[in-house]
């Protein structure tokens, strides 16, 4: 096989891909010197490093695998090295699961737990830690707030990442900016929009997400599939926008993106390309000279054909075929066509540059990076997490307007069917199976949250991982914010179902009443949150929490009374711990405690009959503190349960990336 040659300034007339790119004029002529890729110049690098700031990131003989249960391990990436420099953009191209994500995590250190790696990732030469905001990551999801509009979005994000030392109008200034930057100006106020609601089209949602990224102006971005599901006109406008970023505000950003099958004209922009096929890498160097490496390696690109569907063709085993060999008749299989071109490749010139190019890299002296930069405080993340929960919570008419209204019909349903029950003897089951509907079936409800919490949680889990904000602010935000909607779920509907009956008459009784509601509301939905942390899918969760609520339902003192509980497991200690333990007592000792029903005996006599004999005979209450110790244990379990939540997501950071 006859090495490669120096093509990379050599222009390809029969496929129309010119060697020059947009970004290119922005560029002095050493740039040209830097992408001959041939000879081991050190000028090539010295000239270009007027830009000390910029990131030069390379690898070298990097591996990743991945544990396969008793199977052993699964090679995902193999011995690959490479480079990617300040004001180019590579692009790591390949079929389905040939380790494109995989890349591109391992370089950006956000492998999981369970995958092995080896070989060596540098930065400007060195390893390091790099400070916040100076790298980003853009993941293949645009996982986004659909209830705000796209101005919304990035202020709200660029009060979070942006430090305290930068007045608010310098921040709404920076959004502005950005925002103008991937052209997404007439669309500023139009909401980002989901399920169920209109909103701007896939190829604004992918800028959007890019916006809230390059907020902090980060030197090295990565992106994960930015064109997928986007038609070729979405996906240029995307691409062209991202190139440019390389060039943009005086920095000269190194960008690195996964992209699995670009257009011609997308296909112009890249600087260098990554090609990969099972993990190992068939191609290496600059996008202009791929195709005629593919030609001299037997795999011409057919006239007129997009270059890199004829690539991906040719190294796509998923599907079995015969490859044509050139112009003969005769066609092998993609397993041998893989074969020669890794072969061709390994025996070129480009691939014994590509080891000298990184270790040029790593000689040169370049500028320390900065390893520390601050962003918003814990109080302006509290703050601005809170509000920005509000207004979705608001806006969101799942979350708790839809809940609201079916609890105030379930309400009225109740006042009418246990309407003015009176005081008689008679009134005291008709009281308790009240009380325990509300305490127990309308708290189980709060379950019906539990899909736009899961959606919270998948924005904070991006935002977390990019370091916007702290675990802490986003759990004292979202109770914060969901405090005055519980309030309402529990005062209005609370009310119809309190004062229709004809409860207990008295200020006093009802403020308990409501609390008591609010609180195991609150209590649900904290248990929710756990649950979340732990099973973040829709339908496994909200089975986990309705087994959950079913079983404290079971043990919380009604459909057993206490005494009658068995005592290992059943009633120490999940009948403590079930918090409907003590809202059904709290609530008891709130409507019993004080009064007095009169009961008729067959003979015509009276017999009057306690609060206090009802509480502790018939439904074993525990008569040693009053109902506020019935609420305080409540409010104690919302922050343990809020707490228990926090604890469990620090510990999931510390097995995840």
């Amino acid at each position: 096989m006859a090495s490669l040659p120096h093509l990379a300034l050599q222009p390809l007339t029969d496929h129309g891909i010119n060697t020059t790119i947009e970004m290119e004029t922005i560029k002095k002529t050493t740039v040209a010197n830097k992408r001959e890729g041939g000879g081991s110049n050190m000028k090539e690098f010295e000239t270009d490093q007027q830009d000390d700031d910029g990131v030069f990131l390379t690898w070298k003989d990097l591996s990743v695998t991945v544990s396969n249960g008793k199977r052993g391990t699964k090679s995902i990436l193999q011995d690959l090295t490479g480079y990617a420099r300040p004001g180019e953009l590579l692009a790591i191209m390949g079929p389905s699961g040939c380790g494109k994500s995989t890349l591109l995590d391992a370089l950006a250190g956000r492998l999981d737990s369970n995958t092995r790696q080896t070989g060596e990732i540098l930065i400007n030469g060195r390893k390091q830690v790099l400070a916040y905001g100076t790298s980003a990551y853009v993941t293949q999801d645009d996982t986004l707030m659909t209830t705000l509009t796209v101005r919304e979005a990035v202020y709200y994000s660029a009060q979070l990442q942006l430090p305290d030392s930068m007045s608010k109008s310098e921040k709404e200034e920076r959004a502005d900016m950005t925002i103008r930057e991937m052209g997404l100006q007439d669309a500023m106020n139009t909401r980002i929009g989901g399920w169920g609601v209109k909103g701007i089209s896939g190829g604004q949602k992918r800028r959007v997400s890019i916006c809230i990224e390059i907020l902090t102006r980060p030197k090295l971005l990565f992106l994960d599939e930015p064109t997928s599901g986007l038609d070729s006109a979405a996906s240029y406008y995307v691409m062209s926008r991202i190139a440019h970023l390389g060039q943009r505000d005086g920095i000269e950003r190194t960008i690195v993106a996964s992209i699995h099958q670009p257009s011609t004209e997308v296909f112009q922009l890249f600087h260098n390309l990554c090609l990969l096929s099972s993990g190992r890498a068939v191609y290496f160097g600059h996008a202009s000279a791929a195709n005629q490496f593919f030609a001299l390696s037997g795999f011409p690109c057919p006239t007129l054909q997009n270059p890199s569907d004829h690539f991906l063709k040719t190294i796509n085993k998923d599907f079995e075929k015969d490859i044509e060999e050139g112009l003969a008749v005769s066609a092998i299989s993609t397993e041998e066509a893989i074969e020669r071109l890794v072969e061709s490749y390994k025996s070129s010139d480009r691939f014994q540059q590509v080891p000298k190019q990184v270790a040029e890299i790593c000689k040169q002296d370049h500028r320390e990076l900065e390893t520390k930069r601050s962003h918003a405080s814990f109080l302006t993340q509290c703050h601005v997490l809170t509000r920005r929960s509000f207004v979705n919570m608001y806006r969101d008419l799942g979350y708790y307007w839809l809940r609201l209204a079916i609890y105030i019909a379930l309400a009225i349903g109740l006042g009418t069917v246990f309407f003015n029950i009176g005081h008689s003897y008679g009134s005291i089951q008709a009281r308790v199976s009240l009380i325990i509907f509300i305490a127990s079936f309308l708290t189980f409800m709060a379950i019906g949250g539990f899909p736009s919490f899961v959606e919270d949680m998948k924005i904070f889990e991006k935002e977390r991982l990019n370091g916007h904000y702290s675990t802490g602010a986003f759990v004292i935000s979202n109770t914060l914010s969901a405090v005055p909607y519980l309030l309402l779920v529990s005062v209005i509907p609370g009310a119809i179902a309190y004062f229709l009956p004809g409860l207990r008459n008295g200020q006093e009784y009802f403020v308990y009443f409501a609390s008591s509601l609010f609180a195991c509301m609150m209590l649900v939905e904290s248990q929710m949150m756990i649950v979340a942390g732990i099973v973040p899918n829709y339908l496994m969760g909200i089975i986990a929490g309705a087994g959950i609520q079913g079983l404290m339902l079971l043990v919380g003192g009604f459909f057993r009374l206490p005494n009658d509980l068995p005592k290992p497991l059943w009633k120490y200690p999940l009948h403590e711990v079930a918090f409907h333990k003590y809202a059904y007592q709290g609530m008891f000792k709130n409507e019993f405690e004080g009064t007095i029903f009169h009961s008729t005996n067959r003979d015509g006599g009276q017999h009057n009959i306690t609060g206090e004999e009802i509480l502790r005979d018939t439904w074993q209450a525990e008569m040693g503190y009053s109902k506020w110790g019935d609420l305080a244990v409540l409010l104690g379990m919302i922050a343990f349960y809020r707490l228990l939540f926090l604890l469990i997501v620090k510990l999931t950071e510390k097995v995840r990336p």
